[in-house]
């Protein structure tokens, strides 16, 4: 077994535990709390906790293959993600054929990009060709009517579910020197504190959350959950250096980068669902709401990890 194996098993081993640990506690308050009967809290809980045993499985085989299993996994969940990003905007007819090029030529060929390591386009290809094209073919269909919205809502939906994501299956491109074959772990950096950070954030929030941070855009998010939840997933992502190419110092301050552009993330994104007059972005994971809903932290810090390794870390 190879020293990269080794440790990805390792880290998908705590997580294990921590999740069979989370079902144990779920079940336990279920029975000597709610006493077997429907209690809010503590079904939104245990809801969460099945989703999240869903989410590592996935995760889990997609590592299980490689390169190619993760950049389809991705793949999987951009589509997804587009899907509930445009069924929540407002289209009319002449956006059809703008629609239909996000997501059968622009989506497919940036993760081809990402397939091929070509950086160089891979990093332009959606924000400035696709962003040009784009309103040209909603031009072409002749309607004029709130042009520039919808216009914006294609390329922002583009943006955020396919440009931002794609940025996770991308860490598999980098040659850090000393790393290489190990770029699995960087994803599961990623994935690991940044999932943590909200789930801390909401556990801090919970027990002690008195002051909210924009109760009109995320009314649960709260000062005392923001600042315990980014300190603890900033101490994790320390703790889990060894699985990384940083020193433990670099990966608290990689670790909270992640955490703060989750939140802001998750702040942006809850802005958009406000704007639309829904709280989630579907019902597509139980407990979670919709794909959205869960990648909503990823989006905005996905590719700004990306690219500090990319200039600090590759030569």
């Amino acid at each position: 077994m190879s020293p990269s194996t080794q440790t990805t098993l390792q880290l998908f081993g705590g997580v294990a535990g921590v999740l069979i640990l989370a079902s144990a506690v779920g079940a336990l308050l279920k029975w000597r709390v709610a006493h077997g009967a429907p209690h809010s809290v503590i079904d939104n809980l245990n809801a969460r906790v099945n989703a999240w045993w869903v989410m590592v499985a996935a995760i889990g085989i997609a590592f299980a293959f490689g390169k190619g299993g993760v950049i389809v996994l991705f793949y999987l969940i951009s589509f997804y993600a587009l899907r509930e990003f445009m069924s929540l905007t407002y289209t009319r007819r002449g956006d059809h054929l703008a629609m239909a090029a996000a997501f059968y030529i622009a989506l497919p060929v940036q993760y081809f990009l990402v397939w091929i390591e070509w950086y160089g386009m891979f990093a332009i290809f959606i924000p400035v060709e696709v962003f040009l094209i784009l309103p040209i073919l909603s031009a072409v269909g002749g309607d004029t009517k709130r042009f520039l919205e919808r216009t914006a809502k294609v390329q922002w939906g583009l943006m955020v579910c396919v440009f931002c994501i794609s940025h996770v299956p991308a860490l598999l491109t980098l040659r850090i020197p000393g790393f290489e074959d190990r770029n699995l772990l960087l994803i599961a950096f990623l994935v690991i504190v940044v999932q943590g950070s909200d789930v801390l954030q909401y556990v801090w929030g919970k027990l002690f959350g008195r002051h909210k941070v924009a109760p009109e855009l995320s009314p649960s998010k709260t000062w005392e959950g923001l600042v315990g939840g980014v300190a603890s997933a900033t101490l994790l992502g320390a703790a889990l250096w060894w699985a990384t190419p940083f020193a433990p110092w670099q990966a608290a301050l990689m670790a909270f980068m992640i955490c703060v552009m989750g939140f802001f993330g998750g702040l942006v994104m809850s802005a958009i669902k406000r704007d639309r007059g829904v709280k989630d972005w579907g019902t597509m994971i139980e407990g979670h709401g919709g794909m959205l809903d869960r990648l909503d932290s990823v989006i905005f810090a996905a590719p700004m990890y990306f690219h500090a390794l990319h200039h600090w870390w590759v030569p």
